[in-house]
């Protein structure tokens, strides 16, 4: 594979997402093969070294997750990669990096389920899995690709999410945006940002690892630069050490939702196509989202006036950037390959602004913007 930037490369939505990573500063991959997830494995087994980086394939995704975590602490920026059955299998590992704090991008490249599902066939049927999966109440930031480039783009914000606000972060793709190849050109470093992380500026002796700040987010500090930092899965007081006092056990579960609900701005994104006069909207994500900017087009062709908004970011949702177009659209189609999962956060803010119809298929096949234009067009 060609890797060099500034001139059309031919890439897959996977290898886009490796690409994303190389450029975002990852420099530790841990992962286990799974379909349709195995080349961004594949990539970075020989990307990484290239970097001088690393790759490890673990024994399973319990371990993949448990490691890069630990690359993490030890300041590495770190990835893995899965499907559906592998996600859940990270679920436990991936509380652990929400309460101790620990940045950490984790992708999901989504296939047909429950369990093993038709592996080869594409689903969105993880996005309220990727909000709740993990037991107890936590903030989780996740995010969605439609397209190639934007598997590149979108892999690079998750890193710089995760990095600014000390989060595992979660990029949701589906197996069409992973497999479909498009020809992109990447930017040169030094073009995008690239976040990292904010470290103690105060000698070791006074460093206090979970201490609350304007942010929310505490500086952290890194395994083996003299920091002192007791990691925990328990609840813990800002020294990382066990707390049972409620005194404490509050504002700190209200620090963790503090440094992602006050950054609202920041992390969530929507993207608009023809959505500033449409009388209906498509509220879309992923692979669905390719068929619904098209579908919008020959709607407008066909006389209804038509526009999508692309959710790019899925949790936290994106309701203060929904809610304006609620109000003035006649009706909303959510078109997704579910049972109806992100529908249900669409007309949980609705609250009888507009009508709200569904479009579901479960069967492992895309829905074409053809069915989406006549749709549009009964509504």
């Amino acid at each position: 594979m060609n890797t060099s930037t500034g001139q059309p490369r031919l890439l897959q939505g996977n290898e886009a997402v490796v690409e994303g990573a190389i450029y975002a500063g990852c420099r530790f991959f841990a992962g286990y093969p799974i379909t349709p997830a195995t080349e961004i494995s594949e990539a970075m087994s020989w990307r990484l070294p290239a970097v001088g980086g690393t790759f490890i394939q673990m024994e399973d995704e319990i371990a993949s997750m448990g490691a890069i975590i630990g690359a993490s602490l030890a300041g590495a920026k770190a990835m893995t990669a899965t499907s559906g059955p592998g996600f859940s299998l990270m679920q436990e590992n991936l509380g652990f990096g929400v309460i101790t704090e620990v940045p950490c991008v984790v992708v999901n490249v989504m296939r047909a389920g429950p369990s093993t599902g038709t592996a080869t066939h594409v689903s969105q049927g993880d996005v309220q899995q990727a909000r709740w999966g993990t037991h107890g109440d936590h903030p989780i930031i996740v995010l969605s690709a439609a397209t190639t480039y934007e598997c590149f783009e979108i892999t690079v914000k998750a890193f710089n999410l995760a990095e600014r606000y000390r989060t595992p972060v979660i990029l949701l793709t589906d197996e069409v945006v992973a497999h479909t190849r498009e020809k992109i050109v990447l930017p040169p470093p030094g073009e995008l940002e690239v976040l990292e992380r904010q470290k103690p500026t105060v000698p070791p002796d006074w460093y206090i690892p979970y201490a609350d700040t304007a942010s929310g987010v505490p500086p952290m500090g890194i395994f083996g630069d003299g920091y002192r930092c007791h990691v925990t899965g328990l609840i813990h007081d800002v020294r990382g050490f066990p707390t049972e006092r409620a005194d404490e056990i509050v504002p700190f579960m209200n620090r963790l939702f503090r440094k992602i609900n006050q950054h609202f701005a920041d992390i969530m994104m929507v993207k608009e196509e023809l959505a500033e006069d449409a009388e209906v909207l498509v509220i879309a994500y992923g692979a669905v989202a390719r068929a619904a900017k098209r579908a919008v087009r020959e709607a407008r062709e066909r006389g209804v006036k038509a526009g999508l908004l692309q959710l790019v970011t899925l949790w936290p949702f994106p309701r203060q950037l929904l809610e304006p177009h609620l109000k003035w659209a006649k009706a909303v189609l959510v078109p997704e390959l579910n049972m109806g999962q992100m529908s249900r956060e669409v007309k949980r803010i609705n609250q009888g602004m507009t009508r709200v119809e569904t479009l579901n298929r479960i069967d492992g096949s895309l829905i074409t913007p053809g069915e989406i234009v006549e749709r549009l067009v009964r509504m």
